[in-house]
Protein backbone atom coordinates (compact mmCIF):
# COMPACT_ATOMS: atom_id res chain seq x y z
CA UNK A 1 0.00 0.00 0.00
CA UNK A 2 1.39 3.17 -1.46
CA UNK A 3 1.59 6.46 1.17
CA UNK A 4 -0.95 8.47 -1.03
CA UNK A 5 -3.29 5.48 -0.50
CA UNK A 6 -2.82 5.55 3.48
CA UNK A 7 -3.25 9.41 3.55
CA UNK A 8 -6.68 8.14 1.29
CA UNK A 9 -8.02 5.96 3.86
CA UNK A 10 -7.14 8.22 7.01
CA UNK A 11 -8.72 11.35 4.91
CA UNK A 12 -11.91 8.97 4.60
CA UNK A 13 -11.50 8.27 8.33
CA UNK A 14 -11.87 11.78 8.96
CA UNK A 15 -14.79 12.05 7.31
CA UNK A 16 -16.47 9.37 8.70
CA UNK A 17 -15.45 9.81 12.33
CA UNK A 18 -16.96 13.48 12.21
CA UNK A 19 -20.85 12.85 12.75
CA UNK A 20 -19.61 10.20 15.36
CA UNK A 21 -17.51 13.19 17.60
CA UNK A 22 -20.59 14.85 17.39
CA UNK A 23 -22.21 13.11 18.74
CA UNK A 24 -20.16 11.28 21.15
CA UNK A 25 -19.58 14.70 22.35
CA UNK A 26 -23.27 15.83 22.56
CA UNK A 27 -24.19 12.78 24.70
CA UNK A 28 -20.76 13.79 26.88
CA UNK A 29 -22.07 16.97 28.12
CA UNK A 30 -25.95 15.07 28.89
CA UNK A 31 -24.76 12.24 30.76
CA UNK A 32 -21.37 14.46 32.88
CA UNK A 33 -24.98 15.84 34.17
CA UNK A 34 -26.55 12.85 35.20
CA UNK A 35 -29.15 12.71 31.76
CA UNK A 36 -28.46 9.39 30.00
CA UNK A 37 -29.71 9.92 26.29
CA UNK A 38 -29.70 6.80 24.39
CA UNK A 39 -31.66 9.33 21.67
CA UNK A 40 -29.00 10.65 19.92
CA UNK A 41 -29.58 8.59 16.98
CA UNK A 42 -33.33 10.04 16.56
CA UNK A 43 -31.82 13.75 16.83
CA UNK A 44 -29.21 13.19 14.15
CA UNK A 45 -32.05 11.23 12.14
CA UNK A 46 -34.24 14.39 12.56
CA UNK A 47 -31.87 16.92 11.95
CA UNK A 48 -30.30 15.28 9.24
CA UNK A 49 -34.08 15.34 7.19
CA UNK A 50 -34.80 18.95 8.09
CA UNK A 51 -31.45 20.44 7.24
CA UNK A 52 -31.67 18.57 3.97
CA UNK A 53 -35.02 19.42 3.08
CA UNK A 54 -34.77 23.25 3.78
CA UNK A 55 -31.33 23.13 1.95
CA UNK A 56 -33.29 21.67 -1.16
CA UNK A 57 -36.06 24.29 -0.51
CA UNK A 58 -33.90 27.48 -0.36
CA UNK A 59 -30.97 26.77 -2.01
CA UNK A 60 -29.18 27.74 1.52
CA UNK A 61 -27.11 24.97 2.99
CA UNK A 62 -26.46 27.18 6.12
CA UNK A 63 -30.18 27.85 6.53
CA UNK A 64 -30.35 24.08 6.36
CA UNK A 65 -28.33 23.84 9.06
CA UNK A 66 -29.87 26.28 11.10
CA UNK A 67 -33.09 24.25 10.80
CA UNK A 68 -31.34 20.88 11.31
CA UNK A 69 -30.12 22.35 14.72
CA UNK A 70 -33.62 23.48 15.10
CA UNK A 71 -35.07 19.75 15.04
CA UNK A 72 -32.50 18.65 17.33
CA UNK A 73 -32.92 20.89 19.98
CA UNK A 74 -36.59 20.21 20.05
CA UNK A 75 -36.23 16.63 20.62
CA UNK A 76 -33.77 17.90 22.98
CA UNK A 77 -36.11 19.56 24.68
CA UNK A 78 -38.84 17.27 24.79
CA UNK A 79 -36.55 14.65 25.81
CA UNK A 80 -35.50 17.04 29.14
CA UNK A 81 -39.02 17.62 29.64
CA UNK A 82 -39.51 14.03 30.14
CA UNK A 83 -36.47 13.11 31.90
CA UNK A 84 -36.25 16.22 34.36
CA UNK A 85 -39.48 18.06 34.36
CA UNK A 86 -41.45 14.74 34.92
CA UNK A 87 -38.33 12.42 36.12
CA UNK A 88 -39.43 9.75 33.60
CA UNK A 89 -37.68 6.86 32.83
CA UNK A 90 -34.17 8.18 30.35
CA UNK A 91 -33.84 5.55 28.44
CA UNK A 92 -37.54 5.07 27.48
CA UNK A 93 -37.56 9.03 26.69
CA UNK A 94 -34.37 8.16 24.31
CA UNK A 95 -36.44 5.10 22.82
CA UNK A 96 -39.51 7.09 22.06
CA UNK A 97 -37.23 9.71 20.69
CA UNK A 98 -35.59 7.47 18.51
CA UNK A 99 -38.71 5.95 16.95
CA UNK A 100 -40.74 9.54 16.46
CA UNK A 101 -37.93 10.87 14.68
CA UNK A 102 -37.01 7.79 12.22
CA UNK A 103 -40.83 7.65 11.62
CA UNK A 104 -41.91 11.42 11.24
CA UNK A 105 -38.78 11.76 9.03
CA UNK A 106 -40.24 9.69 6.51
CA UNK A 107 -43.76 10.46 6.62
CA UNK A 108 -42.82 14.16 5.75
CA UNK A 109 -40.51 13.92 3.60
CA UNK A 110 -42.94 11.85 1.03
CA UNK A 111 -45.45 14.47 2.01
CA UNK A 112 -43.30 17.34 1.04
CA UNK A 113 -41.09 15.60 -2.08
CA UNK A 114 -43.14 12.85 -2.69
CA UNK A 115 -39.85 10.81 -3.64
CA UNK A 116 -40.39 7.87 -0.95
CA UNK A 117 -39.48 9.00 1.70
CA UNK A 118 -36.19 10.92 0.47
CA UNK A 119 -35.06 14.88 -0.09
CA UNK A 120 -34.01 16.10 -3.72
CA UNK A 121 -30.27 16.20 -4.20
CA UNK A 122 -28.21 18.63 -2.74
CA UNK A 123 -26.15 20.23 -5.35
CA UNK A 124 -24.09 23.94 -5.36
CA UNK A 125 -25.16 26.18 -2.49
CA UNK A 126 -27.35 23.99 -1.41
CA UNK A 127 -24.76 21.55 0.79
CA UNK A 128 -21.64 22.03 2.44
CA UNK A 129 -18.22 22.20 0.01
CA UNK A 130 -14.55 20.86 0.62
CA UNK A 131 -12.61 23.67 1.78
CA UNK A 132 -9.03 24.09 0.30
CA UNK A 133 -6.70 25.32 3.68
CA UNK A 134 -3.72 28.55 2.57
CA UNK A 135 -1.13 26.82 0.57
CA UNK A 136 -2.47 24.04 0.40
CA UNK A 137 -2.04 23.49 -3.41
CA UNK A 138 1.50 25.22 -3.20
CA UNK A 139 2.63 22.17 -0.86
CA UNK A 140 1.12 19.41 -1.97
CA UNK A 141 4.13 18.38 -3.90
CA UNK A 142 6.11 18.97 -0.70
CA UNK A 143 7.39 15.35 0.22
CA UNK A 144 5.62 14.06 3.54
CA UNK A 145 4.66 16.83 5.10
CA UNK A 146 3.52 18.95 2.27
CA UNK A 147 0.95 16.01 1.32
CA UNK A 148 0.03 15.25 4.66
CA UNK A 149 -1.54 18.90 4.81
CA UNK A 150 -2.94 19.13 1.88
CA UNK A 151 -4.41 15.83 1.41
CA UNK A 152 -5.60 14.82 4.68
CA UNK A 153 -5.82 18.16 7.08
CA UNK A 154 -7.00 19.93 3.68
CA UNK A 155 -10.07 19.67 1.42
CA UNK A 156 -13.02 18.73 4.10
CA UNK A 157 -15.98 20.68 4.76
CA UNK A 158 -16.19 22.86 7.01
CA UNK A 159 -18.00 21.17 9.55
CA UNK A 160 -14.95 18.76 10.04
CA UNK A 161 -12.94 21.54 11.44
CA UNK A 162 -15.85 22.64 13.40
CA UNK A 163 -16.26 19.12 14.81
CA UNK A 164 -12.55 18.69 15.88
CA UNK A 165 -12.70 22.23 17.12
CA UNK A 166 -15.49 21.12 19.56
CA UNK A 167 -13.01 18.90 21.20
CA UNK A 168 -10.54 21.60 22.61
CA UNK A 169 -13.52 23.75 23.64
CA UNK A 170 -15.77 20.58 25.27
CA UNK A 171 -12.52 20.00 27.68
CA UNK A 172 -12.01 23.68 28.15
CA UNK A 173 -15.88 23.96 29.24
CA UNK A 174 -15.97 20.91 31.57
CA UNK A 175 -12.47 21.52 33.26
CA UNK A 176 -11.40 24.73 33.20
CA UNK A 177 -14.93 26.74 33.80
CA UNK A 178 -17.02 27.41 36.88
CA UNK A 179 -20.12 25.93 34.35
CA UNK A 180 -18.04 22.67 33.52
CA UNK A 181 -17.46 22.14 37.42
CA UNK A 182 -21.12 22.61 38.25
CA UNK A 183 -21.80 20.40 35.50
CA UNK A 184 -19.53 17.51 36.86
CA UNK A 185 -21.26 18.06 40.25
CA UNK A 186 -24.65 17.80 39.04
CA UNK A 187 -24.12 14.34 37.02
CA UNK A 188 -21.88 13.09 40.19
CA UNK A 189 -23.90 14.82 43.63
CA UNK A 190 -26.94 16.90 42.75
CA UNK A 191 -28.04 17.12 46.22
CA UNK A 192 -24.72 19.06 47.34
CA UNK A 193 -24.84 21.31 44.10
CA UNK A 194 -28.85 22.05 44.96
CA UNK A 195 -27.65 22.78 48.89
CA UNK A 196 -25.22 25.34 47.50
CA UNK A 197 -27.75 27.14 45.55
CA UNK A 198 -27.36 26.53 42.51
CA UNK A 199 -29.84 25.24 40.23
CA UNK A 200 -29.81 21.44 39.00
CA UNK A 201 -32.70 21.47 36.80
CA UNK A 202 -31.21 24.69 34.73
CA UNK A 203 -28.28 22.84 34.44
CA UNK A 204 -29.41 19.64 33.50
CA UNK A 205 -31.49 21.45 30.83
CA UNK A 206 -28.60 23.74 29.73
CA UNK A 207 -26.69 20.29 29.20
CA UNK A 208 -29.42 18.60 27.34
CA UNK A 209 -29.86 21.20 25.36
CA UNK A 210 -26.06 21.30 24.32
CA UNK A 211 -26.55 17.75 23.51
CA UNK A 212 -28.86 18.72 20.46
CA UNK A 213 -27.21 21.52 19.55
CA UNK A 214 -24.16 18.74 18.72
CA UNK A 215 -26.36 16.19 17.45
CA UNK A 216 -28.23 18.97 15.02
CA UNK A 217 -24.39 19.96 13.89
CA UNK A 218 -24.19 15.62 13.26
CA UNK A 219 -27.03 15.32 11.56
CA UNK A 220 -26.91 18.46 9.31
CA UNK A 221 -23.18 16.79 8.41
CA UNK A 222 -24.57 13.58 7.80
CA UNK A 223 -27.45 15.14 5.23
CA UNK A 224 -25.37 18.00 3.51
CA UNK A 225 -21.50 17.43 3.26
CA UNK A 226 -20.89 13.56 3.77
CA UNK A 227 -23.81 12.69 2.07
CA UNK A 228 -25.96 14.87 -0.98
CA UNK A 229 -29.65 14.86 0.76
CA UNK A 230 -31.70 12.94 3.12
CA UNK A 231 -32.71 8.75 2.71
CA UNK A 232 -34.52 6.72 5.00
CA UNK A 233 -32.60 5.59 8.07
CA UNK A 234 -29.23 7.16 6.92
CA UNK A 235 -27.58 7.49 10.46
CA UNK A 236 -27.28 3.84 9.95
CA UNK A 237 -27.20 3.71 13.81
CA UNK A 238 -24.01 5.82 14.19
CA UNK A 239 -25.82 7.62 17.32
CA UNK A 240 -25.53 3.94 19.02
CA UNK A 241 -21.71 3.68 18.06
CA UNK A 242 -21.00 6.64 19.32
CA UNK A 243 -22.45 6.14 23.07
CA UNK A 244 -20.26 2.83 22.80
CA UNK A 245 -17.12 5.14 21.83
CA UNK A 246 -18.44 7.76 24.60
CA UNK A 247 -17.92 4.29 27.15
CA UNK A 248 -14.99 3.55 25.48
CA UNK A 249 -13.94 7.17 25.86
CA UNK A 250 -14.51 6.87 29.79
CA UNK A 251 -16.85 10.18 29.55
CA UNK A 252 -13.39 12.22 28.56
CA UNK A 253 -13.55 14.75 25.38
CA UNK A 254 -9.54 13.74 23.91
CA UNK A 255 -10.33 10.16 24.33
CA UNK A 256 -13.59 10.28 22.71
CA UNK A 257 -11.92 12.03 19.66
CA UNK A 258 -9.41 9.04 19.61
CA UNK A 259 -12.82 6.39 20.17
CA UNK A 260 -14.47 8.00 17.02
CA UNK A 261 -11.38 8.01 14.96
CA UNK A 262 -11.10 4.53 15.44
CA UNK A 263 -14.61 3.80 14.39
CA UNK A 264 -14.11 5.90 11.59
CA UNK A 265 -10.96 3.95 10.35
CA UNK A 266 -12.64 0.89 10.81
CA UNK A 267 -15.73 2.15 8.37
CA UNK A 268 -12.82 3.50 6.17
CA UNK A 269 -11.17 -0.12 5.88
CA UNK A 270 -14.78 -1.76 4.76
CA UNK A 271 -15.66 0.56 2.76
CA UNK A 272 -12.02 0.12 0.70
CA UNK A 273 -11.53 -2.94 1.24
CA UNK A 274 -15.14 -4.75 -0.11
CA UNK A 275 -12.60 -8.77 -0.10
CA UNK A 276 -9.80 -9.13 1.83
CA UNK A 277 -8.19 -12.66 1.44
CA UNK A 278 -6.55 -13.98 5.21
CA UNK A 279 -4.22 -17.07 5.05
CA UNK A 280 -6.11 -18.05 2.32
CA UNK A 281 -9.81 -17.37 3.55
CA UNK A 282 -12.01 -14.89 1.65
CA UNK A 283 -13.40 -12.29 4.08
CA UNK A 284 -17.04 -11.49 2.80
CA UNK A 285 -18.10 -8.09 2.25
CA UNK A 286 -20.92 -8.03 4.70
CA UNK A 287 -18.55 -9.06 7.63
CA UNK A 288 -15.58 -5.75 6.56
CA UNK A 289 -18.92 -3.41 6.31
CA UNK A 290 -20.00 -4.69 10.24
CA UNK A 291 -16.68 -3.72 11.77
CA UNK A 292 -17.97 -0.57 13.30
CA UNK A 293 -20.94 -2.49 14.67
CA UNK A 294 -18.52 -5.23 15.71
CA UNK A 295 -16.36 -3.50 17.57
CA UNK A 296 -19.67 -1.73 19.34
CA UNK A 297 -20.59 -4.88 20.45
CA UNK A 298 -17.10 -5.96 21.67
CA UNK A 299 -16.41 -2.77 23.46
CA UNK A 300 -19.66 -2.47 25.65
CA UNK A 301 -19.09 -6.32 26.17
CA UNK A 302 -15.90 -5.66 27.83
CA UNK A 303 -15.61 -2.23 28.62
CA UNK A 304 -19.20 -1.35 30.58
CA UNK A 305 -18.01 -2.80 33.84
CA UNK A 306 -14.63 -1.00 33.63
CA UNK A 307 -15.53 2.32 32.81
CA UNK A 308 -17.29 4.30 35.79
CA UNK A 309 -20.61 5.99 34.84
CA UNK A 310 -21.35 9.47 36.37
CA UNK A 311 -22.79 8.43 40.02
CA UNK A 312 -26.40 9.89 39.19
CA UNK A 313 -26.30 9.31 36.07
CA UNK A 314 -29.85 7.95 34.76
CA UNK A 315 -31.47 9.37 38.20
CA UNK A 316 -34.07 11.51 38.29
CA UNK A 317 -33.58 14.65 41.28
CA UNK A 318 -36.22 14.80 43.66
CA UNK A 319 -35.41 18.04 45.18
CA UNK A 320 -35.76 18.09 49.76
CA UNK A 321 -37.97 20.04 51.25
Amino acid sequence: MSFLEILQILESSLRLATPLLLACLAGLFSERAGIFDIGLEGKMLASAFMSAAVAAYTGDVWIGLVAGIFASMVLAAIHGVASITFRGNQLISGVAINFLAAGLAVVISQAWFGLGGRTPQLQGPSRFSEVTLPLADAVSSVPFLGAIYANLISGHAILVYVALLCVPVTWWILYRTRFGLRLRAVGENPAAVDTAGVSVVGLRYAAVMICGLLCGLAGAYLATALGAGFVKDMSAGRGFIALAALIFAKWRPWYALGATLLFGLLEALGNRFQTVELLGVTIPTQFMQALPYILTVVILAGFVGKAIPPRAGGEPYVKER
